[in-house]
C-alpha cells in the first residue's frame, strides 16, 4: 500500500470556533492508482491535499506514505520525504520567471544534492516526457500556458517521485489545453505513475479510476471510475 490514512483529523481554532477541516478520514491508495478528490468549497479537500504532500501535519490520526508513519515527522523530516517521495503540479505553475524551462526542471535536483551533469540529463529526459525538448531553453514568458504548466509536470517527475500530486491543474487554462494536459496524466499513469488530482471540475475527475468525494472535513463517497463509467460505492 502506498497510501494509508487512519482516523485522520484536522482541526483548527479560530477564536472560540473549532473548525473540523478533516473530520475522521479513512482511505487508503496503492501504487499505480489515478485518484481525484473533489468537494465543494470548505469541505477539507485543499486540507487533504495538504497532509498528503507532507506540507502540514493532521492533529490526530496517521498516514503512511510508502511505508513511513509521516503523521509524527518533525518539519526536517517532513521536507526530506516531501522532496523524495512527491512531485507537485500547482494551478499557477509556480515557476522560476527569469530561470529557462530545463533549469526549473532541474530546482528539485539542486535541493537533493544532484551533479550538474546528472541534473542536466534527467531534467532533458523530464520534459522529452511531456513533449517539451523543444523549449528547454526558453524563459515561462516565453511559453503559452499550456506549455508553463508541462514544464511544471516535469518538475515533478524529475525526482521519480512515489506520487504526482496535482492542485487544479487545468484551472488557468482553456478547455482545449486542459484536455491535452489530462491526456499527459493519462500517459503517465499508463506508464505506472500515481496520480493524485485535487479538482472541483467534474471533467477532469472523470479522467481517474476512482474519485474521493469529500464534505464537511468527511468522505461521502468513493467512487470506482472503469472505463469511464461510474460505479458508485457507499463510504
Amino acid at each position: 500500500m502506498l497510501i494509508e490514512v487512519k482516523d485522520l483529523r484536522k482541526i483548527y481554532t479560530i477564536g472560540e470556533i473549532e473548525v473540523r477541516a478533516l473530520d475522521g478520514i479513512d482511505f487508503s491508495i496503492e501504487k499505480n492508482e489515478y485518484v481525484a478528490i473533489m468537494g465543494p468549497s470548505g469541505s477539507g479537500k485543499s486540507t487533504l491535499m495538504n497532509v498528503l504532500g507532507c506540507l502540514d501535519t493532521p492533529t490526530t490520526g496517521e498516514y503512511h506514505l510508502a511505508g513511513e508513519r509521516v503523521s509524527e515527522m518533525n518539519d526536517d523530516q517532513l521536507a526530506s520525504i516531501r522532496n523524495r517521495e512527491i512531485g507537485f503540479v500547482f494551478q499557477t505553475f509556480n515557476l522560476l520567471p527569469r530561470a529557462t524551462a530545463l533549469h526549473n526542471v532541474e530546482l528539485p535536483l539542486v535541493y537533493s544534492g544532484v551533479t550538474t551533469t546528472r541534473r542536466r540529463q534527467s531534467a532533458i529526459h523530464a520534459l522529452e516526457q511531456v513533449n517539451l525538448s523543444d523549449r528547454m531553453h526558453h524563459k515561462p514568458n516565453e511559453l503559452s500556458g499550456g506549455q508553463r504548466q508541462r514544464v511544471a509536470i516535469a518538475r515533478a517527475l524529475v525526482n521519480n517521485p512515489s506520487i504526482i500530486l496535482a492542485d487544479e491543474p487545468t484551472g488557468n487554462l482553456d478547455t482545449k489545453t486542459g484536455d491535452e494536459i489530462m491526456e499527459i496524466f493519462e500517459t503517465l499513469h499508463n506508464n505506472g505513475n500515481t496520480i493524485i488530482i485535487v479538482t472541483h471540475e467534474e471533467s477532469i475527475a472523470n479522467h481517474a479510476n476512482r474519485i474521493v468525494r469529500l464534505r464537511d472535513g468527511k468522505i461521502e463517497l468513493d467512487e470506482k471510475v472503469n472505463n469511464k463509467q461510474i460505479k458508485l460505492e457507499m463510504v
